[in-house]
């Protein structure tokens, strides 16, 4: 005889008013806006939910409130570790709020990041985080609140950007070097709002020492091919140099292999010293000296904005720099001759 296993149920909101001794429409209002809810039928309703395994329909929530309680965040580059300490800082803000975060990877041209705009668009997203290089006609027709995060090229005095403050980090980058009394100094870096900011800090407090520096790679790519590609030729074309500024950590890390394939090893021949303090530049392997740009920090005042945005979307524009910090490891250090 087969026994009859009976179906189960999944709980709905009148069975959590039930459990907790109160209304639907309080349940719906401690899971929208529980602040407004005394203490005492908050935590009754929470003990109800938790007690029953409750898992509100983010459908029905939706329809109730007319907003889906998410936000489409927009990159350009999946292998970029600067977007996974932008993302972990941005959901530690809006998870309080009861958002959650949709990601698109568009990859650089404008057409992909329109795509990628119009697909989180069309899931009716309640507002857009830009990671990516959008067009200024782009912004000015999202139609839900934006908020623009880390340096991007066009972008309108009027729209949000939360971003780091690359020039200094590169200016502290190149303070580092001089100070351990490097002179020929190589730089790797790329296309993009973010790569250029580093270099015009770099460039400009090395010329201000009395050092030009050697940059490769402004019209290219800021990977890990990249990085061993920029070093390789900055090494064939200039054996001279004893230090090298990557744009990025990723960067970095193929600035090594071009090293080590020519026979030479970090410091002791050549300094290397990246950007972004990633978990790449904080592995015992490596051991990579780095600018810490706090993209976690960007990432929770990036959310703070767009959450502002979303309350009020004629406030003014917001505006602010993130400032970075120096992590000193063991790939730097004073060059051969002063050794």
């Amino acid at each position: 005889m087969n026994a009859h296993r009976p179906e189960t149920r999944r709980p709905t909101i009148y069975d959590v008013a039930k459990q907790a001794g109160v209304s639907p429409s309080l349940v719906s209002l401690v899971l929208q806006n529980p602040v407004r809810v005394s203490d005492k039928r908050r935590e009754a309703v929470q003990a109800a939910i938790q007690e029953l395994g409750y898992r509100p329909s983010r459908a029905a929530t939706t329809l109730a409130s007319s907003r889906t309680k998410s936000i489409g965040l927009v990159i350009d580059d999946y292998r970029n570790l600067w977007f996974v300490d932008l993302l972990r800082g941005m959901e530690s803000a809006l998870t309080d709020h009861g958002y959650h975060v949709m990601l698109a990877d568009s990859r650089p041209g404008e057409n992909r990041i329109k795509e990628a705009v119009d697909g989180l668009l069309a899931m009716h997203v309640d507002g857009l985080v830009i990671a990516a290089e959008p067009s200024a006609s782009m912004l000015a027709g999202m139609g839900v609140p934006t908020v623009v995060a880390g340096w991007r090229d066009g972008v309108p005095s009027g729209a949000d950007l939360i971003t780091n403050d690359d020039d200094g980090g590169g200016a502290m980058a190149a303070d580092h070097l001089l100070g351990l009394g490097h002179m020929r100094i190589g730089h790797l870096t790329g296309s993009g709002g973010a790569a250029a900011h580093r270099l015009a800090g770099f460039r400009d407090r090395l010329r201000g020492s009395g050092s030009e520096p050697l940059i490769v790679g402004e019209a290219g790519g800021t990977s890990e091919e990249d990085g061993y590609a920029s070093a390789s030729w900055l090494l064939d074309h200039h054996p001279g140099t004893t230090a090298i500024f990557a744009a990025n950590d990723t960067m970095a890390l193929g600035a090594f292999g071009a090293v080590k394939a020519r026979g030479l090893a970090v410091p002791a021949d050549i300094s290397v010293i990246g950007y972004d303090n990633s978990t790449l530049a904080k592995s015992r392997y490596l051991e990579l000296t780095s600018v810490d740009n706090r993209s976690d920090l960007v990432g929770v005042d990036v959310a703070h904005a767009l959450l502002a945005r979303i309350r009020d979307a004629s406030a003014g524009p917001q505006r602010k720099l993130i400032e970075p910090a120096l992590v000193v490891r063991s790939t730097t250090a004073p060059p051969r001759s002063q050794g």
